[in-house]
């Protein structure tokens, strides 16, 4: 592939990854506001990550529940999505590094682990705020209805594990941006 069309090619995926950032938020904030249209009961299984496992894991009616209940669920199920987001503002910025021909440079070396923290970061907010989420959605139910939710999957280790090899990929590059541009103030 040549350097004209790995810069096209970057510059796409730089904008791809953009219009994602900004479809998730908004994917995520339409399956607490519009549930029955998004969440995948009897919807179009449009919901996302933490919004969609509770709508369709829970007794809870989310259409029943007052407004300011459901920005707090809004904000609490956004909160890991800030992470992603900010690894995807990373992603942008690497491909954006791409596309002006800096493959192999510290820039694009700390940007890609940038991501790779990310995914970590977001996993575990994932873990974190589920159970946060059931506390908030079920407060006002009657006792014996209340619930925490916990938890952890295959997906998770399996985010964990890329996130652990995107960091160390993204170290041993920038090593070897490093020592490149030792290498070359020798010559």
């Amino acid at each position: 592939m040549s350097t004209a069309r790995i810069s096209v090619l970057s510059q796409r995926m730089a904008a791809i990854t953009l219009f994602l950032l900004i479809m998730m938020i908004l994917l995520n904030t339409a399956g607490w506001l519009f549930p029955h249209i998004i969440a995948s009961k009897g919807g179009y299984g449009l919901g996302f990550s933490l919004t969609d496992n509770f709508i369709n894991n829970s007794n809870v009616d989310v259409a029943l529940l007052p407004k300011w209940q459901v920005a707090g669920a809004i904000i609490l199920s956004s909160i890991p999505l800030i992470a992603l987001g900010f690894g995807l503002y990373h992603l942008h910025k690497l491909f954006q590094a791409y596309a002006q021909k800096a493959y192999f440079s510290v820039n694009a070396a700390t940007q890609l682990g940038n991501v790779g923290k990310s995914i970590v970061i977001w996993t575990l907010l994932n873990l974190a705020c589920g159970p946060l989420l059931s506390v908030w959605l079920t407060m006002r139910e009657p006792v014996g209805q209340r619930f925490i939710t916990l938890s952890f999957s295959v997906q998770d280790i399996v985010a964990l594990f890329l996130a652990a090899c995107i960091t160390i990929i993204a170290y041993i590059l920038k090593q070897a941006s490093q020592l490149h541009s030792e290498n070359q103030e020798f010559i």
